[in-house]
């Protein structure tokens, strides 16, 4: 079975079968494992995409992506995805260029609190470390103790705790950020029961809720072409001449625009 990158012949083999063959029969013509095809066929073709896996692709095609690679580890990288196609999946992919910065910094700051969380939990460890070894030191009868290794552990103890002090503030500051970060984008709970509960008061606030969700919009906006066309063509009906039960013959619809010799 091959492996590595999916060669130009192969791209154009399964651009050319993708809407005759299913992802297993085209893994197979090419000698291809089913993951890697289907992982093309999404990424490259965007073909069977979900909103949430198509913005998690999106997001690998911007500019900026190149630095988010530089700033944050594989692990990270993948967290930051997922956080992201998520919240542009909420906003169903109705985001202008400064939200989408938004957006970026708020998930920064969620992994930067993660950080905080990780080197915490580190220091917690080693703190319980020494303590450990500080009690087996001190244990000991006086003369057989050895007061630098005591001093040592006390003074790395103390610089421990400075830190351990440092990143919960870090941590309460980053918090602080995030939250007022996500009442800007209105991305809380509270703000969109609040958003939904607004968009029953009037007409005004109905057109501002209805511009949040462009697939209500679209919907709207075919059922209202649908109704002017049949409008159209009912009025292209009614305007010729019609011979009714007495025999006589009129328009119904009768205007100067529709009126006939």
């Amino acid at each position: 079975m091959r492996k590595g990158r999916i060669s130009k012949e192969e791209e154009r083999f399964i651009s050319n079968n993708i809407d005759n063959m299913v992802v297993e029969d085209i893994a197979k013509a090419l000698d291809r494992d089913i993951e890697s095809v289907d992982l093309f066929i999404k990424r490259k073709l965007k073909r069977g995409l979900s909103a949430e896996e198509a913005a998690a692709f999106s997001l690998e095609d911007r500019p900026y992506y190149l630095e988010l690679k530089q700033q944050f580890t594989d692990e990270e990288l993948e967290l930051f995805k997922y956080h992201w196609s998520r919240i542009i999946a909420q906003f169903k992919d109705d985001v202008f260029p400064t939200e989408e910065l938004q957006v970026i910094d708020v998930i920064k700051l969620e992994l930067l609190m993660n950080r905080c969380l990780k080197s915490n939990k580190d220091n917690i460890q080693t703190i319980s470390t020494y303590e450990e070894l500080l009690r087996d030191e001190r244990s000991k009868d006086k003369d057989q103790q050895d007061i630098d290794y005591v001093l040592n552990l006390e003074r790395q103890l103390a610089s421990l705790r400075a830190s351990q002090e440092s990143l919960n503030k870090d941590y309460r500051e980053l918090q602080t950020k995030k939250a007022s970060m996500l009442r800007e984008m209105k991305g809380t709970r509270e703000q969109r029961i609040k958003r939904l509960e607004d968009s029953k008061q009037s007409f005004i606030s109905w057109i501002a809720n209805l511009m949040q969700d462009p697939e209500t919009m679209k919907r709207y906006g075919i059922e209202m072409e649908k109704m002017r066309l049949a409008m159209v063509k009912e009025q292209g009906r009614l305007s010729e001449f019609h011979r009714y039960e007495d025999d006589t013959i009129d328009q119904p619809f009768l205007t100067p625009d529709t009126v006939m010799e």
